[in-house]
């Protein structure tokens, strides 16, 4: 791509040598001009229904990719941005907002225009809390440094950034290209030896030794350094709900799901029992730790994340994630014989019932069943799509991929957008609910534009099903919709009614088959029928609140 010497293009120029391929956004009057210049580069800019669906799908593309961008117009767009940066901050993933705003010559004497929110400044200054880096590009001499200081960021911490951009200096000539920050991010080399020792002598002192593998590890793009230390160490491997798929699952030293009391109990035994538990770019968030039913000791644990790293009760300043894990690969650990085996096996061939009603824990199974055979991306949204999801077997190139922290309803639909733009060879698994459907569903129309073709699996309950466990009332019903119809309305995508184990049958298979568009499979579910996940996490909670 040919360099360029305006603020707009330069910003165009930088974030494709950085891997983006695809936009996601929304137009309006302050962000045109950019839009015009997007397309007119090698970037694909796609359109997406809503503005929440465009950072959804940023968000997952830059999981997959590296980084995600997110493009829309000011305030009535950015704000609605608001909440998929949130999530972006508090999940780690690296999405770069951009947003068009007044022009600085239109701001002169404060005037009242469209979409302005008190001041010109009260967008910036929300999304200051959102991400870890934001800049206003007014002034062409900064214009270009400030981008790259941004896009550190981003890098460095994989979390969102924010750049607003002034329609009156899209084409405004920057004097100076930025200086590429070429200094690179790492750890102080004496206290990482100090850490790297101690946690060596813990690790070599242990009789039990478990590595409990989180989800920076998806970030950082640490799996094959995770892999070697496994298998140089020969230490047992389990993972967290957000860091599900960090390894094959089929691993022989892989021992499960780690999640307090919502998890299986013996993977739950392993590490609680642990003597030295080891845990790499691990979250302790409320649903990792099964609401808090984790019993985790501190006085034998080594913790790593980007943010911080402690063994036992010290804590070490100034260590890199990645020097650590590196670190603890070429320390001297001794190697030892293993104590467990993988207690999860390849599940046996799904048989479909005839005429007998589906259940979640059968529909799972022949989920299952049928990731066997597929290279699938599974996204799952909030709700018993994500607690009966955990008990999915991901193995081979397949992954699996939720918003298991933030918990915000509506991800996992426009999520297959950006999963599928960034690599089209791997067909999404959408599993979702249909109280999460009925907000970001409207997506399919795009889904439908881009000619993309995710496999979506709709678990009708009759509205918020996660919620009926902790406390039920009509606050948890929602307005029936046929479903499997959508897709007549949009001219596009397999639409199937599926009551029973045969149906569910004959629309996966056909599913399978169907590489043209997208498919929606509607599965009507009992309203009190939840996986085995959800009713312990259930029990957990309304004890909470009673």
């Amino acid at each position: 791509m040919a360099s360029s010497n305006t603020i707009g293009s330069y910003l165009i120029e930088r974030i494709y040598e950085l891997g983006v391929r695809h936009i996601f956004g929304v137009p309006g009057d302050f962000v045109l001009g950019f839009d015009k210049l997007i397309e007119e580069s090698p970037i694909e800019l796609i359109n997406t229904c809503d503005e929440q669906g465009a950072g959804y799908a940023a968000d997952a593309y830059a999981r997959l990719n590296g980084l995600g961008v997110v493009c829309i117009t000011y305030c009535v767009g950015g704000l609605k941005v608001a909440n998929t940066t949130a999530q972006a901050y508090a999940e780690k993933s690296p999405v770069l907002v951009i947003s068009g705003s007044p022009g600085i010559s239109e701001r002169l004497k404060n005037p009242l225009l469209h979409h302005k929110v008190r001041n010109f400044d009260t967008q910036y200054r929300v999304f200051q809390e959102l991400t870890v880096a934001s800049a206003v590009l007014d002034n062409p001499n900064t214009a270009c440094q400030e981008i790259e200081r941004v896009l550190d960021a981003i890098n460095r911490y994989k979390l969102p950034g924010y750049i607003e951009l002034p329609r009156d200096q899209i084409n405004a000539i920057a004097p100076s290209r930025g200086s590429i920050f070429s200094c690179p991010h790492i750890s102080n080399s004496n206290i990482l030896a100090e850490a790297i020792e101690e946690a060596t002598a813990l690790i070599n002192r242990s009789q039990h030794p478990i590595i409990l593998a989180g989800v920076e590890i998806h970030r950082f793009g640490l799996q094959e350094e995770l892999l070697q230390l496994v298998e140089k160490t020969n230490i047992p491997v389990a993972e967290t709900l957000m860091g599900k798929s960090v390894i094959n699952e089929l691993h022989p030293n892989y021992i499960g799901l780690y999640g307090g009391a919502m998890g299986n109990e013996y993977t739950r035994s392993q590490v609680e029992s642990s003597d030295c538990l080891i845990m790499l770019g691990t979250f302790l968030t409320d649903i990792n730790l099964g609401i808090f039913t984790a019993n985790l000791n501190p006085k034998n644990s080594i913790y790593v994340t980007s943010e911080k790293t402690s063994i036992q009760f010290h804590n070490y300043e100034d260590i890199e994630l990645v020097d650590a894990v590196r670190g603890l690969l070429k320390a001297n650990i001794q190697r030892r014989e293993i104590t467990t085996s993988n207690p999860v096996k390849i599940p046996p061939a799904f048989s479909p019932v005839k005429d007998k009603a589906i259940t979640v824990k059968r529909l799972f199974q022949r989920i299952n069943s049928f990731l066997n055979n597929n290279e699938l991306i599974v996204v799952a949204d909030v709700g018993d799509a994500l607690f009966a999801g955990a008990d999915l077997f991901i193995h081979g190139r397949s992954r699996f991929m939720a918003t298991a922290y933030y918990a915000s309803l509506g991800f996992a639909v426009p999520a297959s957008i950006g999963l599928q733009s960034a690599n089209p060879n791997v067909r999404p698994l959408v599993l979702v609910g249909d109280g999460a459907f009925q907000m970001t569903g409207m997506e399919l129309s795009t889904i439908a534009r881009y000619h993309l073709n995710p496999i979506i699996i709709l678990l009708n309950n009759n509205g918020y099903g996660t919620e009926r466990p902790i406390c039920d009332g009509k606050f948890n019903d929602i307005l029936p919709w046929h479903y499997h119809l959508v897709p007549k309305v949009l001219g596009n995508g397999l639409g199937f009614d599926i009551h029973t184990e045969d149906e569910l049958e004959e629309a996966l298979v056909q599913s399978q088959a169907h590489l043209n568009s997208f498919c929606l499979l509607e599965v009507h579910l009992d309203s009190q029928d939840i996986s085995p996940a959800l009713k312990r996490l259930g029990d957990a909670l309304s004890k909470k609140i009673k």
